[in-house]
């Protein structure tokens, strides 16, 4: 093995230990000991690289090189610390170690940048202890709302509040943003998917982060004897879930990519093998890169699903508690990606991003683009998470030749 693929494992190895679990992957959840453990080892190691490493009010940790010139400007990377309850050893905190590696590279072969050049360990994404995503990116531009988390709790009772207080963080003081000399944003990770392995590519140049709208559906019919009562005078909800599950998905496939259906959850009550069901709740998510399409598509299955309920004599409430936009990255940045990868001859493709990730937070505020890298097997949030390390090194120089482009 290489020196460079080495010390990716190394480094890898070493952010991993922070919040390892029995079962052989990765916990670290936000405002966790562990996660206060690793956010302070990665401002030591910021700090030994030559970096001005500092805390914001909620746990955002920023590592920055500053630049030769005015340092009025600065090229940022970065992604999220923390992790899903078991998950693996690349999602998020792979945009953190592969962007420091990156800056390691540069300075070793390049020296200091013209502009400067951040790092961000950002403190959540995910949402796995308390029921709130995209806390550490939300605060950065001053959109987090105190209301929103000031009540909530993790799964043991713990607050919200008093979990950031124990590890001596508090609340924004105000909306400013907290990176206003931030004039481009790239971050690394992997695919969560299987397009790239079963393409034989190496990195993926992302287009955009698809649109999501999901939905919470409820069904009212009549629970009756299975044995007396006849067919022809049932209200039977599994029958209207079949249905509505069979004609949308037959829709979805007409359609075709990048749209994406998925009925992902089902309740039947009573859920008893004599017993016409009653009462279900189940849930839909589709996903986008086109707001019309993604629009379009799910009003047409929202009036499919009430005609069919109403087909049967069956009450539906359909609730749309998700509506988010495609987001596009910026195309002069995805174009300095793509030409940094013809000009190291390392195989790309243009893509879209079917997951959610920071870089939709910071799009419409900051030039943003993303670089993927494959998942084996297409497996995510899972401790069977992996990645070749030579793909990794691809895409953490992909990275490099990147930031040498912005900042450089």
């Amino acid at each position: 093995m290489s020196e460079l693929l080495k010390e990716i494992e190394d480094i890898r190895s070493w952010i991993s230990s922070f919040g390892s679990d029995d079962l052989g992957g990765v916990s670290r959840l936000l405002y966790s000991e562990s996660w206060l453990e690793v956010q302070k080892a990665l401002k030591k190691k910021f700090e030994e690289l030559g970096m001005e490493a500092r805390f914001d009010e909620i746990g955002n940790l920023y590592g920055k090189i500053i630049g030769t010139d005015n340092g009025n400007e600065t090229i940022a990377t970065g992604s999220h610390v923390d992790t899903v309850v078991n998950g693996g050893q690349l999602d998020g905190q792979l945009g953190i170690i592969g962007g420091y590696l990156a800056i390691k590279r540069l300075l070793e072969n390049y020296g200091k940048p013209k502009k400067n050049i951040e790092i961000i360990s950002l403190a959540e994404e995910e949402g796995s202890r308390f029921p709130y995503v995209f806390w550490g990116s939300k605060n950065i531009f001053g959109i987090a709302e105190k209301k929103d988390v000031e009540n909530i709790e993790d799964a043991n009772g713990i607050r919200f509040v008093d979990a950031m207080h124990q590890c001596g963080f508090d609340f924004k003081k105000d909306n400013s943003c907290s990176i206003p000399d931030v004039k481009a944003f790239v971050e690394l990770h992997i695919e969560q998917g299987n397009t790239l392995e079963m393409e034989g590519i190496s990195v993926g140049v992302i287009s955009g982060i698809v649109g999501q709208r999901r939905y919470n559906i409820k069904l009212k019919g009549e629970a009756n004897h299975a044995g007396t009562t006849l067919m022809k005078y049932r209200k039977d909800v599994t029958q209207v879930f079949a249905k509505i599950v069979t004609e949308s998905i037959e829709k979805a496939k007409k359609v075709g990519d990048p749209l994406v259906l998925t009925f992902g959850k089902i309740l039947v009550k009573p859920n008893t093998v004599n017993v016409v069901p009653g009462d279900a709740m189940f849930t839909m998510d589709c996903r986008h890169t086109d707001k019309e399409v993604l629009c379009k598509f799910t009003e047409e299955i929202e009036e499919l699903m009430k005609q069919t309920a109403n087909e049967s004599n069956v009450e539906i409430e359909i609730d749309r508690w998700m509506d988010e936009d495609p987001v596009p990255m910026d195309s002069n940045i995805t174009n300095v990606i793509e030409n940094a990868c013809k000009k190291n001859n390392i195989d790309y493709k243009i893509m879209h991003s079917g997951a959610g990730h920071d870089s939709q937070i910071i799009a419409p505020r900051i030039p943003t683009a993303m670089i993927f890298v494959p998942s084996i097997k297409g497996i995510s949030h899972n401790p069977a998470e992996d990645t070749k390390t030579e793909d990794l090194n691809k895409g953490i120089e992909t990275l490099k030749a990147s930031l040498y482009e912005l900042a450089y």
